[in-house]
């Protein structure tokens, strides 16, 4: 008897329990594809009865490989071990079946934007590289249900990531991440329009839902994916004593992200930046912790969460962030790293990566995201030339 397998339809999957009886026929399910496979025949006295029986017993040996063949390759649409032969049957998946898949690494666009910027695109496929046996899924406020935007997308940064084969991109529907947990009575009431910050405090609330729902690991989408977090439960220091909401992971129904969730509508004030993100964590880390400062690479661990070092994620401080786009005589080699949070936040003028000006952001570039690198960056600067030497 072949093991329970996951048999997709166009726009649903379901489970089905195949079934091979022994007596000479084989099924699956009541309402299955296949009714019969073959049946044999009647005993009955035929001179060419053997070799008759022998090419039947082949033909059945075959159709039975295909069908094995076939429940395999649906096996592999979802088994995080065969991401590398995902197909465009992903784009059948919901956002639910691919969450509880499990282990999913989250980003989050709040605004209405639908082209990814190339910091983005970065975060995103850097983050696809180092984890190719999880899901990354990147939710998207200006995205609906009736959105059509696939790969031959005229946007070329959502086109390059809907290609990648362990990428998902989903509308966010904010209403539905909060069903079920404290946050839906808060947004039922709150006033988008009137929120001062509203971009970053309904991110801070829906990265909050999902991780308690889902688990897995949330990323700000400017933070760049270098080698995988061996921590399953975590927080990150952004400077000793606090912490920061740009990068955590937490198994699904964490009672520390509970808590969090009902200190955010307690304590909520949407006028004062950070009070729902690195302000929350900070204070509700303080009540189950005794915080103390770093001291070198060391991590802290309270109650089973670890509290990983500023060097982590943040080794270029906030104050320092321009940095990132500046040259290095000598590049880091960030080597107690997991991932770099480039402070896009503090970016307000918009400073860029450029193909050729050999910051230190380019060269992390080319290292980490080199499709975003080549499509967005080199071959913008080469369209750009193109069309100054057609002007002139």
């Amino acid at each position: 008897m072949f093991p329970t397998v996951w048999v997709s339809s166009p726009g649903r999957w379901a489970l089905r329990e195949p079934d091979c009886h022994h007596d000479g026929k084989q099924t699956i399910g009541e309402r299955g594809f296949l009714r019969t496979i073959i049946q044999h025949p009647h005993p009955r006295h035929d001179p060419k009865g053997p070799r008759k029986a022998r090419m039947l017993k082949k033909i059945q040996i075959c159709i039975c490989f295909f069908f094995v063949s076939g429940i395999l390759y649906e096996i592999s649409l979802l088994s995080g071990c065969f991401f590398s032969y995902m197909p465009m049957s992903k784009h059948f998946l919901t956002p639910e079946q691919v969450l509880n898949l499990g282990k999913s690494i989250i980003f989050l666009e709040t605004t209405e934007r639908l082209e990814p910027t190339p910091l983005v695109s970065c975060s995103v496929e850097s983050a696809a590289r180092i984890y190719q046996d999880r899901p990354v899924i990147l939710f998207m406020k200006g995205l609906t249900n009736d959105t059509m935007l696939d790969v031959n997308s005229s946007y070329a940064a959502f086109s390059l990531l809907s290609s990648m084969k362990n990428v998902f991109i989903f509308p966010l529907q904010m209403e539905t991440v909060f069903q079920e947990t404290p946050l839906l009575q808060w947004y039922s009431q709150v006033v988008p329009e009137q929120e001062k910050n509203w971009i970053h405090v309904s991110s801070d609330a829906s990265r909050l839902a999902l991780i308690w729902k889902y688990g897995g690991i949330y990323m700000d989408t400017d933070v760049i994916s270098i080698r995988p977090i061996p921590e399953e439960t975590f927080l990150a220091a952004q400077k000793s004593r606090f912490s920061s909401n740009g990068i955590f992971g937490f198994p699904a129904r964490h009672k520390f992200i509970w808590d969090c969730m009902e200190n955010f509508v307690l304590k909520y004030n949407g006028n004062l930046w950070g009070n729902q993100g690195p302000f929350l964590m900070t204070r509700m880390l303080k009540t189950i912790c005794n915080l103390t400062d770093f001291q070198g690479t060391e991590d802290h661990s309270c109650q089973n969460i670890s509290f990983l070092n500023p060097q982590r994620f943040y080794p270029i401080p906030y104050p320092a962030w321009a940095r990132y786009y500046a040259v290095w005589d000598r590049s880091p080699s960030f080597n107690h790293s997991y991932a770099l949070h480039l402070w896009n936040f503090m970016n307000r003028n918009r400073k860029a990566v450029v193909a050729g000006s050999n910051t230190l952001a380019e060269n992390l570039y080319k290292a980490y995201c080199p499709t975003t690198y080549e499509d967005l960056i080199q071959n913008t600067k080469l369209r750009d030339f193109t069309h100054s030497e057609d002007v002139a």
